[in-house]
């Protein structure tokens, strides 16, 4: 049914070529391709990143450093004269060597630290936060895509039924010409249908800007080029006929599966995390240190000369730390109290999002069940505008009705064809929040 060509790019980019994409093949696209996710997406691996930092603290933290010194002016030290064999005097010495070479290396680990812990724990969550983050991007552009494409093929159809008036008029027209040139009708008459002709004419260039525009919405929303041509099938509009001509099984609003509300759950969590971080501040911390450093004196720069005046020698040393928190000016209670704060208003929040997504819930169910209705008289009222108009030409052909209830009949079925299409947007658009209600919107992808 559908001609699909892959193409391999130039960067490893792929692109699909079609005469006609389907809502599937649309939603696949978009979930590869659209620039903002691919965004998000990144967010998620800086989250992992993140995650790793944080772990690196409850490593060990190895340093090495080297060091030269050369000592210009070397410092003086006053030493009594007793000390050099001259007593009652002050004999002024220079202090150390001209030239000093240190390597030095330390290592640390801490062996109790409550606030690496528990940023450990943190850490992970946030990771599964940024997924989740991810996730609601993803049904985002589902969304999105979903209503530009629905829209687009309902201003397709109204395109279908211009063409439709246009075919019928203009026979009409042309009809009249000739009775014209043979004084069976009048040129007023004749004249007024050109009118109209002309006024579906520039419905029918209307209707199919606004599909190329929407066209271009939907590339946009997909991650596609603008160079690239794209049509939508013409059995979608008939599906969507179909589908509507019964009720869908509305289920339930289940919170669990709204990733807004999982979302502020989840920014609880690390808000506790948060919490236990502040907490953690309080508890003393232990690490374990090690030093050790190799080092070279001499007054001459030729350390490195198999008769080098230079004197080496090294040293050691392992440490215990423990710190124990006392006094802080009562910062740590304050950030303490600062956390609680914060998830009184998550809480705030989570009950003000469960009760706006019951009430989305049950304004799309209203939607679903009023569009239904609007549907069924709709499609009669479509049937009933088609027989006042047949009915209506076959009298002006006889002579039993004037062009003017010819031209009525004709504008009340094209409103009424637009109607019923309009009805059925309206339809499908409902459907898609009762669908993104129950937390379903990957659904669209099968």
């Amino acid at each position: 049914m559908l001609t699909l060509i892959l193409l391999v790019g130039i960067g490893g980019y792929t692109t699909y070529a079609q005469s006609e994409l389907s809502l599937q093949e649309c939603l696949k696209y978009a979930l590869t391709n659209n620039q903002q996710l691919a965004r998000v997406r990144l967010e998620e691996d800086m989250g992992r990143f993140k995650t790793s930092e944080v772990r690196s603290r409850a490593l060990p933290q190895v340093n090495a450093t080297g060091q030269y010194t050369n000592n210009i002016k070397k410092q003086v030290l006053a030493v009594p004269g007793e000390l050099t064999g001259e007593p009652g005097k002050t004999v002024l010495l220079e202090a150390g060597t001209t030239h000093n070479i240190v390597a030095s290396g330390t290592v640390t680990q801490a062996v109790y630290d409550q606030s690496v812990f528990t940023g450990l724990k943190a850490a992970k969550a946030g990771e599964e936060y940024y997924r989740m983050q991810s996730a609601q991007s993803e049904e985002t552009v589902i969304y999105n895509v979903t209503q530009v494409y629905y829209n687009a093929l309902v201003s397709r159809e109204k395109m279908i039924v211009l063409d439709a008036d246009i075919d019928k008029i203009s026979k009409l027209v042309n009809t009249t010409s000739s009775q014209v040139e043979s004084g069976l009708a009048r040129k007023i008459d004749l004249d007024r249908m050109r009118v109209n002709l002309t006024n579906f004419k520039t419905q029918r260039t209307q209707a199919e800007n606004q599909y190329l525009v929407q066209l271009n919405q939907l590339k946009q929303q997909m991650g596609m080029t603008m160079a690239t041509k794209v049509d939508l099938p013409h059995t979608s509009f008939k599906e969507i006929e179909s589908k509507a001509v019964s009720a869908m099984d509305f289920g339930g609003v289940n919170l669990d599966n709204r990733i807004e509300y999982r979302l502020l759950k989840k920014q609880e969590e690390l808000q506790e995390f948060q919490k236990k971080a502040y907490k953690a501040e309080y508890y003393p911390s232990l690490s374990l240190g090690g030093n050790y450093s190799y080092n070279g004196i001499s007054n001459k720069f030729d350390f490195m000369k198999g008769s080098s005046t230079a004197s080496w020698y090294d040293m050691a040393s392992v440490n215990l730390t423990l710190k124990i928190p006392i006094f802080d000016g009562f910062a740590r209670r304050s950030r303490v109290s600062q956390a609680s704060v914060t998830l009184k208003e998550l809480n705030k929040q989570k009950e003000e999002t469960a009760l706006a997504l019951s009430t989305q819930f049950e304004n799309a169910k209203l939607q679903v069940q009023n569009n239904l209705t609007t549907i069924q008289a709709q499609k009669e009222n479509v049937e009933l505008a088609n027989e006042v108009y047949n009915s209506t030409q076959n009298n002006y052909k006889l002579g039993l009705a004037n062009l003017t209830d010819l031209l009525d009949a004709e504008t009340s079925l094209t409103e009424a064809q637009n109607n019923y299409n309009e009805a059925l947007l309206q339809y499908k658009l409902a459907e898609l929040d009762i669908i993104k209600s129950n937390g379903n919107l990957k659904s669209l992808l099968n």
